[in-house]
């Protein structure tokens, strides 16, 4: 393992050599390459997967949109907490606990022969994953002190995370060829080997930070009993006493969470930031963009395997097209919205994944299912257009003292929205008579919010 690890820790030993890197960023990058490979390879490598778990533990459809959900859910309901963590005992140390975290739910994931244990696994994996991606960057900012390096060194840490959204379906479609499982137990040598790299980073300064206990447990209630009213309602129905019940908690708990924010001293999310227009906006349109993406990940999955008889393996090959761009235009379409402006380019984005959807929804279902992936392509093109432009417009919208909150909170609702997605989509696959018709209301409503927000967001901007 150790050899292992010196390889990855000096990986890059020609090109950072020249750039003046010491041993320590180069451990430092590594570590967060590795971090954010792994969590991002885990929010899709599952999705290709569901049909072989629904097959070998008899789930339901409410069962596969909980091993999905059940990792961005906690991912996305932790990630302003795991920041003030971060602060509280120092980036590595944080890093260390979230990484330890994310291998053993792994582990219990790769070893779960029940539908309730997969799920608490997924559910501590994105425990993990939420202390894992903001002490990345947190690494990365305490080991890189020139700005210009320090940019260099997150564009690699970005290229980390679109590789492993690009290989997430490849990979979880062939390992599914043998055993399910191993889609979860790949993660335990990437896991150990960051761990091992995390020794040869310089120890983080840690600095007293107050937690917001009730605003982040009232949040944790609050999206997952929204969540949970979603799922299950679909299936106990959405007037049963059950679900009424979690409503009332829902709302109880998101009153008591806007509460807090208001009167807290040192709030998790400062309300100031939705008085910007263009800040609500901006994560109105994330949450969609989100929910989007993922929901066709999800739907996708389940159409090409379970309605047209594709193996798992041929499942992640179909992706491929849409992922790899995606990965390919990130690094361009900073360059582009300097070309056009950024609000051409997001308007530009929430198009495309409107025609896409559109173009999926209309699709006659003898089609060939390569026409198929050809009409995700824009959906993936146009979240990558859009993602990029809307976070600077919001770090240029915000307070300059409240940058990393609203950066939380963007990456929150960006989550939140993957989260929601997959739960709202599955709704209407349960409640409608087909498949088709579920996938097409879905997709369907969805391409109807994008262009009505294109359309708000030019409307702000002759406004303003």
């Amino acid at each position: 393992m150790s050899e292992v690890a010196q390889r990855v820790s000096h990986g890059w030993s020609g090109a950072s050599s020249r750039a003046g890197w010491t041993p320590g960023a180069r451990a430092a990058l590594a570590v967060a390459m590795l971090g954010f490979f792994v969590v991002s390879l885990n929010v899709q490598i599952a999705n290709v997967t569901l049909p072989t778990i629904q097959a070998s533990l008899g789930v339901s459809l409410s069962g596969l949109q909980w091993i999905v959900t059940g990792y961005t859910l906690m991912f996305a309901a932790l990630q302003l907490f795991s920041g003030t963590v971060s602060d509280r005992i120092g980036a590595r140390r944080a890093y260390a606990v979230g990484m330890v975290i994310f291998v053993v739910s792994s582990a219990l994931c790769g070893f779960a022969q029940t539908l309730p244990v997969l799920i608490v696994g997924r559910l501590a994996q994105g425990v993990g994953a939420a202390m894992i991606t903001p002490t990345s960057l947190a690494v990365i900012r305490e080991s890189f002190h020139d700005a210009v390096q320090r940019g260099r060194a997150i564009a690699y840490w970005a290229m980390g995370g679109s590789i492993a959204a690009a290989a997430g379906p490849v990979v979880g479609g062939a390992l599914a060829q043998f055993d399910w499982h191993l889609v979860f137990w790949v993660n335990l040598p990437v896991g150990a080997i960051a761990l091992a790299v995390l020794a040869k980073v310089a120890p983080s300064q840690s600095r007293p930070t107050p937690f917001d206990w009730v605003g982040q447990v009232s949040a944790v209630v609050a999206l997952g009993g929204l969540t949970y009213v979603v799922i299950q309602g679909a299936e106990l129905g959405y007037g049963s006493v059950p679900i009424i019940l979690v409503l009332l908690i829902t709302i109880l708990a998101a009153v008591m969470f806007f509460w807090t924010q208001a009167r807290s001293a040192h709030p998790m999310m400062p309300l100031g930031l939705f008085r910007s227009r263009y800040v609500a906006g901006a994560l109105s349109i994330s949450f969609v963009t989100m929910a989007a993406f993922y929901g066709v990940v999800f739907l996708q999955s389940l159409y090409f395997q379970q309605e047209r008889g594709v193996s798992a393996l041929e499942t992640g090959l179909l992706f491929l097209p849409m992922t790899a761009l995606v990965s390919l235009l990130n690094p361009l379409v900073p360059r582009i919205a300097e070309r056009f402006g950024r609000l051409a380019t997001i308007v530009g984005g929430q198009l495309g994944m409107a025609a896409g959807l559109i173009g999926l929804c209309l699709l006659p279902p003898e089609v060939s299912v390569v026409v198929v992936a050809a009409f995700m392509v824009p959906v993936g093109v146009g979240g990558s257009f859009t993602v990029p432009p809307l976070t600077s417009m919001i770090m240029d919208s915000a307070p300059a003292e409240l940058a990393g909150t609203a950066s939380g909170v963007l990456n929150t609702a960006r989550q939140m929205g993957g989260a929601l997605g997959v739960a709202v989509y599955g709704a209407f696959l349960a409640t409608q008579p087909s498949f088709r018709g579920g996938l097409q209301l879905g997709l369907g409503m969805t391409a109807g919010l994008l262009v009505v927000l294109a359309g708000v967001a030019v409307q702000q901007r002759r406004a303003r």
